[in-house]
């Protein structure tokens, strides 16, 4: 059988892709569209920590590493998922990569979300993570969009 290990989310923004970069990458404004207070700024390589903010999961930790920074074309990080495997600490938990591609388009930036991985996650939380994280992105292209109009 074969195991869903990749989500895409595509959303095309009426901003540059500068403004958009610079949403996407400056940690403070990451986390206003978000919705996580972040504890340092992003560079490759590096772990970024803090809790959610978003409404119903106020104070869930957050912890990523930030792969790539390719200026105003492509961002991505690793992030650690707090609901699998909960006796272990989150730095010990299952990743997944998450992906946000820029390519300019007539009026704007498009933006490809893509968030792979979910086939290494356990079997018993796959599924959930894979419709939670679906729901979640179509909520975040809206943050996002909102953010940068």
């Amino acid at each position: 059988m074969n195991k869903q290990d990749t989500l895409v989310k595509v959303v095309d923004l009426k901003a540059s892709q500068s403004r958009v970069w610079q949403a996407l990458t400056d940690y403070r404004q990451f986390g206003e569209w978000f919705r996580v207070d972040l504890n340092e700024p992003f560079a490759p390589g590096s772990r970024s920590t803090g809790l959610t903010t978003y409404p119903g999961y106020e104070g869930y930790e957050w912890l990523a590493t930030i792969e790539t920074m390719e200026p105003e074309s492509l961002f991505s990080f690793h992030w650690h998922h707090d609901n699998v495997d909960a006796h272990l600490p989150l730095a010990q938990r299952p990743t997944t990569r998450v992906e946000f591609r820029l390519e300019p388009i007539d009026g704007g930036t498009r933006l490809t979300i893509t968030e792979s991985g979910f086939a290494a996650l356990p079997d018993d939380s796959r599924d959930l993570i894979i419709r939670n994280n679906t729901q979640g992105w179509d909520i975040q292209a809206e943050h996002i969009k909102a953010y940068v109009s």
